[in-house]
């Protein structure tokens, strides 16, 4: 018998490998190389998004900002009691009589006494365009004054009465010599004697509050428009759904997850839910149209219609992220309860929901955020009118009109003044503080809240 001699393995056929192990091979370089192409794109796309962010941001802030500034005519008018009060009893009844109007020729009197005053010689400035510098807001703000101090009539006070949209626009570099000269609103002449008025003092920009706390304005004042209406609203709005949204969906949350029993009927909620997550909010604006204002006749572009509208497009989102919730919490913690002789009830509200509170509390403020800025619905329900008068104390004020931050940016958005532009800007703004606020609010809770097992 012979021994058989094994054929030697040509070089050729042997695999590749290392001469050592601080040297890669062939495959484990291409490996490498596509992990770092990997980590490339992953780099690539965050870069991306950041630069479109801070774009986003910077074209918000830099159109928006301005909006919190607004430029003021400090000047001395007197309360002409010949015009104001010609019956001289200082009666409120008799003051009253005196419209809006009947104030305008004491503003442009005293509006030429200061140009005079200054000496300005500015030729082709006629009287009628130094009293249009002065918005039309400056009568009513005039006529309150001396309703709620009848006593200065007679007198000669100091006011700070605003601008002109398109003065105020020309010290935020929005109007140009250039640009007046081809705009029917506004004449050179007017923005040189702007400059003279800033120099002498007389015309300042300061900071604004009452694009904050004051009302909407007409397309002839866009620089006494603001958002306290549409800032009162959303506020209304978002205590209707806080109040009627948490309890309900974690409610259904609770029972659909702990309770229900599973069968074809929770499998055919489990789906509804699922599916009313993903349809858009305008046939939410539709079905509240249909069932809130045209069956139940509760009253158009009321709080308490839009917070029920958003209700229904935030309760979806508050049961899936509930019932995540619930289901993160491990068994273990259900079988010790119990184990140790809990009974259902007592496991699920001693021992789950405390765990499962971080997550809901995030679910519902994030809900609410979402809510916040939704503007389809609203638009359908009446929410676009335009609002001037602030709604009461809840709960009557529920049921007045009132519009929302995000319709008030639509509405400012459709206005032809550029100066609504650059308020809608604003109100992005502030409507982007709320949401920080409302996430901020969101990751404190969770970290309040939050317990490790």
């Amino acid at each position: 018998m012979t021994d058989a001699s094994a054929s030697p393995v040509s070089p050729a056929a042997a695999p590749s490998a290392p001469s050592s192990l601080y040297e890669q091979s062939s495959r484990t370089k291409k490996r490498n190389a596509s992990e770092k192409r990997f980590r490339a794109y992953g780099l690539t796309a965050i870069a991306v998004g950041l630069m479109s962010l801070v774009v986003l941001l910077i074209s918000i802030l830099g159109n928006g900002l301005p909006s919190f500034k607004q430029t003021y005519i400090v000047m001395d008018v007197e309360l002409r009691a010949d015009v104001l009060d010609k019956n001289g009893n200082r009666d409120p009844a008799d003051i009253a009589k005196v419209m809006t109007f009947g104030y305008t020729p004491l503003i442009k009197q005293a509006a030429q006494a200061m140009v005079q005053e200054m000496g300005s010689d500015i030729e082709g400035l006629t009287d009628k365009m130094i009293g249009d510098m002065i918005s039309k807001e400056a009568a009513g703000q005039l006529r309150n004054y001396v309703m709620k101090n009848p006593d200065m009539i007679g007198t000669t006070q100091q006011f700070k009465f605003l601008a002109n949209g398109r003065i105020d626009g020309y010290f935020k570099g929005r109007v140009t010599m250039e640009s007046a000269a081809l705009d029917g609103n506004v004449t050179p002449e007017q923005l040189m004697a702007a400059d003279e008025m800033a120099a002498a003092g007389y015309m300042t920009t300061a900071i604004n509050p009452g694009f904050l706390t004051a009302p909407d304005a007409s397309d002839q004042r866009p620089e006494a428009a603001g958002l306290g209406v549409a800032i009162l609203g959303s506020v209304y709005m978002m205590l209707v759904v806080l109040v009627l949204a948490l309890p309900i969906g974690v409610a259904a949350s609770i029972y659909l997850e702990e309770f229900a029993p599973k069968n074809w009927v929770t499998d055919v909620i489990e789906v509804n839910i699922s599916n009313l997550a993903a349809v858009p909010s305008i046939v939410f604006g539709i079905l509240g149209l249909a069932i809130f204002i045209n069956f139940a006749h509760l009253p158009q572009s009321a709080p308490v219609v839009g917070g029920l509208v958003l209700t229904l497009m935030t309760l979806p989102t508050i049961i899936i992220s509930t019932r995540a919730s619930l289901k993160s919490v491990p068994p273990s913690i259900k079988d010790a309860a119990l184990g140790v002789g809990a009974s259902k009830m007592q496991t699920v509200f001693h021992h789950v929901l405390p765990l499962a509170m971080p997550g809901i509390l995030t679910g519902a403020i994030i809900g609410l955020a979402q809510a916040l800025g939704e503007t389809a619905p609203l638009l359908l329900i009446g929410m676009v009118a335009f609002v001037r008068e602030y709604p009461g104390m809840p709960p009557e004020g529920l049921f007045d009109p009132s519009t929302a931050l995000p319709v008030q940016v639509y509405n400012w958005t459709q206005r032809s003044d550029p100066a609504f532009f650059e308020r809608a800007s604003g109100a992005i703004i502030v409507l982007l503080v709320m949401l920080v606020l409302m996430n901020l609010v969101a990751i404190i809770l969770r970290r309040r809240f939050e317990r490790r097992w």
